[in-house]
């Protein structure tokens, strides 16, 4: 079965990183949760989702209004792979929070969660996406290290290319 990518952005910036993730990683259904198609999910055994983390470990706005769908859905027999935005320097206490919000939900629904990545060389306080020193996703600060996006997103989709397509 294919593999969805599922993303909500206010600037942009979530967008664009979903576009570069589903264009190494070659897939073709690619999805703005904004336009209210989050159970959409239901039809997909791997799917990825990702947001942004607003104000004080928020989530994003159109995360926010699909969220009760969101936690209705069934993970069972799923492989979901996440990445989260956020901003370690203005937001070090919450960093990518929202990521760790999607990580819950899906974690008790039953699904297996791929794509863990490491902690090191980001600064921050801290962070619910954070286990040990692993976040439970990609995670990415397009605010303070744009520079190393790029990188990160590559590294990150060889390393869950065979589990998630």
């Amino acid at each position: 079965m294919a593999t969805a990518l599922f993303y909500a952005s206010s600037t942009g910036n979530t967008k664009d990183i979903a576009k570069k993730i589903a264009k190494i990683l070659d897939i073709n259904d690619i999805f703005d949760i904004g336009s209210g198609n989050i159970l959409l999910a239901r039809n997909y055994d791997k799917l990825i989702f990702g947001s942004s983390t607003w104000g004080e470990g928020e989530l994003q706005d159109d995360w926010e209004e699909s969220w009760e769908q969101f936690k209705s859905l069934n993970f069972e027999g799923k492989t979901v792979a996440l990445f989260g935005l956020g901003d370690q320097d203005s937001y070090s206490d919450n960093f990518v929070d929202a990521m760790g919000m999607i990580y819950q939900v899906v974690i008790l629904g039953g699904g297996d969660v791929i794509g863990f990545w490491s902690t090191a060389n980001y600064d921050f306080e801290d962070s619910i996406a954070q286990i040990g020193d692993q976040f439970v996703g990609l995670a990415l600060d397009e605010d303070n290290q744009p520079e190393l996006s790029d990188e990160r997103i590559q590294e990150w989709c060889n390393q869950i290319r065979n589990e998630i397509i």
